[in-house]
């Protein structure tokens, strides 16, 4: 009959086994893709700052093109004067000419000639001050044009520099991105690697105890292990449980670099069944209080504060959806989850 009776609870366990199975999958999907959120919001924070930037440049270069197009557009200006003046200056030049050819035929010995004479010699001059007066005109709006296109050249070196200065911070972007998924996933294979020998050690440790099991990346205690019925104090026998765990966690901390942020995180979790005390209101305050007791235990024994979390789940995260008392026990459980911090 006790032979039967084994067979028949063997039988039984099938089923949570699997939804433990189920669950641990369901842990390391949700696991991955906290990571994944994780660095995908560093990198947001990254390429944000370099944005900021590359707006400022593409800001400035606009800038620069309409102040080469005005500068442009006044060189095309000055261009046309001179052209016009040119003109000008080659129609006095010529008229010169011609009055000093009219001077040439008239003959200084014809009397009755000199005040025409007179008239040619002071139109010849007024004509030479106007070309006099275009040539120095010329000279300035050359002088003007030569400086201009210096200016413009220096426009356009200077628009060139930015454009590489954008280009060149695209590919720093760019690489930026790649380096730190590098290093996230590098980071998360080292913390994979620690967290493998830390179960090891913890299976060494608790091999022989029935109702601590190992589901997916969790420690799973049953609260029956290190609590009373509706406290939060850790009883005797649970305090040696813990202090093992605490050996394994300070052995932990020796081995794993600084550069590496990692935390034990504790997950207190109870039946759906209610509780109303002066201490403790729900069930939610009773699995807080058992995690943190955990937490404080841990401190005790050595293990930096700053490497522990605890959280209480109360009953909203069961394990086993039975109204039985196998399902409830198995849903008040202390879980114990290394991660990343």
């Amino acid at each position: 009959m006790a032979s039967y009776g084994r067979r028949n609870i063997e039988r039984t366990n099938y089923w949570p086994g699997f939804v433990d199975a189920l669950s641990s999958l369901l842990l390391v999907i949700m696991f991955l893709l906290s990571l994944f959120v994780l660095a995908q919001f560093f990198l947001g924070q990254e390429i944000l700052g370099k944005d900021t930037a590359l707006s400022r440049l593409n800001s400035q270069i606009a800038e620069l093109t309409e102040l080469l197009q005005l500068e442009r557009a006044n060189s095309d200006d000055l261009e046309s004067t001179i052209s016009s003046l040119s003109a000008t200056l080659s129609g006095a030049e010529a008229e010169r000419d011609s009055l000093r050819q009219q001077m040439s035929g008239v003959g200084g010995g014809l009397a009755d000639k000199d005040s025409q004479i007179a008239g040619l010699t002071a139109e010849l001059a007024a004509q030479e001050e106007l070309s006099s007066e275009a040539s120095a005109m010329v000279a300035l709006l050359n002088q003007q044009l030569a400086a201009l296109r210096t200016q413009i050249g220096a426009l356009e070196q200077a628009l060139e520099a930015s454009e590489t200065r954008d280009t060149e911070s695209r590919t720093r972007i760019a690489d930026l991105g790649r380096r730190l998924n590098l290093a996230l996933a590098q980071r998360v294979q080292d913390l994979s690697r620690y967290r493998s020998d830390f179960f090891g050690r913890l299976r060494e440790i608790l091999a022989d105890r029935s109702d601590v099991r190992v589901v997916g990346d969790r420690f799973v205690f049953q609260s029956e292990v290190l609590f009373s019925a509706g406290q939060a104090n850790i009883s005797e026998q649970g305090g040696e449980e813990i202090a093992k765990l605490g050996e394994a966690l300070l052995q932990l901390e020796k081995e794993i670099p600084p550069e590496i942020n990692w935390v034990l995180r504790i997950d207190g979790h109870t039946d759906r069944r209610p509780i109303a005390t002066s201490q403790f209101p729900s069930n939610w305050e009773l699995s807080a209080a058992r995690a943190i007791a955990v937490a404080k235990y841990l401190v005790a024994q050595g293990v930096s504060p700053n490497r522990l979390v605890a959280a209480g789940f109360g009953e909203f995260t069961p394990i086993d959806p039975g109204d039985s008392e196998e399902a409830y026990r198995r849903n008040r459980r202390i879980e114990f989850k290394l991660t990343e911090g």
